[in-house]
């Protein structure tokens, strides 16, 4: 009985956290249509923050806002779980539904990439994720928070980066939730919705941390493995809908970037959330869901420097390592 308690509050806790994430998400779109930010700056910079916060939110829930303990072990596997279902699950199937669209007709059996703007996201993911497993064999505090401040700066360069030279564009959110039959919503209302937005994830990734951390008890088994294998694959459902659906509409580079610009996130932001609410001692069973994440993406970049574009079978050659490490468990 109580397992299904706890698997019912589990499932509760991941919708209430999505639906924070797409009222969060739809303020921000609103917040780019009102700022005249360009619609290829909101799909890389805002959709892919938006696709992110279910992740940042159970982190940050887990080690500073939950009483007693912090909850180490359900906030790290927010952390790695995402990075590596990413870059070992759903890149691999979308290079399988590339070909798939193509066998049918559908579409050419290439990716279509801004090459340029990939290699950047791949870059600055390879180069934060390093650092994030480097700073588990330094002993000292300090140099953990210096690695938490180049992260942020990162991401605040990554940002600025990607934000240069972008101008305004026609870009046509969904109606905002909170006033669907309103034009131009002001800013008094989106602001609104944003904060209903990050109140709803607040509330939904302490009640994760806390179903979470019982429900593996039940079980018997780590939280870390429950929220690094099982809590991304539904957390990342948003994302990978939309990843198809513009797959299939062949804006590959929208399908890919969101993906990528979130792993850029994720490699920092949580990462750094990571070095400052905990003392960072990664054990075998953390350490290799990153090293696997590094190898994946290392593996993209190259493929991408050396030849221009993606093979879609070799890009689904890196689900071996997700199914790897599944069955080594």
């Amino acid at each position: 009985m109580n397992i299904i308690f706890y698997v019912g509050g589990f499932l509760c806790a991941v919708l209430i956290i999505l639906w924070g994430c797409s009222v969060f998400t739809n303020a921000v779109e609103w917040l780019g249509k009102r700022t005249s930010t360009s619609e290829g700056a909101v799909g890389s910079i805002y959709a892919a923050l938006g696709t992110t916060l279910p992740e940042t939110a159970i982190p940050v829930s887990a080690f500073f806002l939950t009483a007693g303990a912090p909850k180490t072990n359900v906030g790290m596997g927010a952390i790695l779980g995402a990075p590596f279902t990413q870059s070992t699950l759903i890149l691999p199937i979308l290079a399988i539904l590339l070909l798939v669209f193509s066998r049918y007709g559908r579409r050419p059996p290439t990716f279509k990439l801004n090459v340029l703007a990939v290699r950047t996201d791949l870059r600055c993911f390879l180069l934060a994720f390093s650092l994030g497993i480097g700073c588990a064999f330094l002993p000292y505090r300090w140099l953990h928070l210096i690695g938490a401040v180049f992260l942020i700066g990162l991401y605040v360069y990554y940002v600025v980066k990607k934000l240069s030279g972008q101008s305004g564009g026609d870009f046509n959110p969904v109606p905002l939730i909170f006033a669907r039959k309103t034009t131009l919503p002001s800013y008094g209302i989106i602001l609104l919705q944003g904060m209903v937005g990050v109140t709803t994830l607040i509330l939904g990734s302490q009640i994760f941390v806390y179903v979470a951390e019982n429900l593996a008890s039940t079980l018997a088994v780590s939280p870390l493995l429950l929220t690094l294998l099982i809590a991304p694959l539904a957390t990342e459902l948003p994302e990978l809908a939309n990843s198809v659906l513009w797959l299939q509409h062949r804006k590959d580079t929208l399908a890919i970037s969101i993906i990528t610009g979130a792993m850029v996130f994720q490699g920092t932001i949580p990462v750094a959330i990571g070095l400052v609410g905990t003392d960072w001692n990664l054990d075998s069973q953390a350490l290799t869901p990153m090293i696997l994440s590094l190898l994946a993406m290392g593996v993209c970049y190259v493929h991408l420097k050396w030849l221009g574009h993606w093979r879609p079978w070799l890009l689904s050659g890196s689900a071996i390592l997700y199914f790897g490490f599944l069955f080594s468990l």
